[in-house]
């Protein structure tokens, strides 16, 4: 089976609650950050909205927007 190319849309007169967007992550210059897979770091970079350089210690990673597996410390 192949994945449905568009989302599935949301009828007005449906009795479930509509989906919402996930909330947007903000990061600013000099934030402590956790990352599921690198770990702890510090953010030394930022391209607003597209990308946020982070110095995990031992090497420095770029981690693009949405910061999914982002959480401000």
């Amino acid at each position: 089976m192949t994945k449905p190319t568009a989302p599935r849309r949301h009828l007005p007169t449906s009795p479930f609650a509509a989906p919402t967007a996930p909330e947007a992550k903000h990061f600013s210059l000099g934030d402590r950050v956790s990352h599921d897979q690198f770990g702890l770091g510090t953010i030394v970079g930022v391209e607003e909205g597209i990308a946020m350089l982070v110095d995990f210690g031992s090497h420095q990673a770029r981690v693009v927007s949405p910061y999914t597996r982002m959480h401000n410390l």
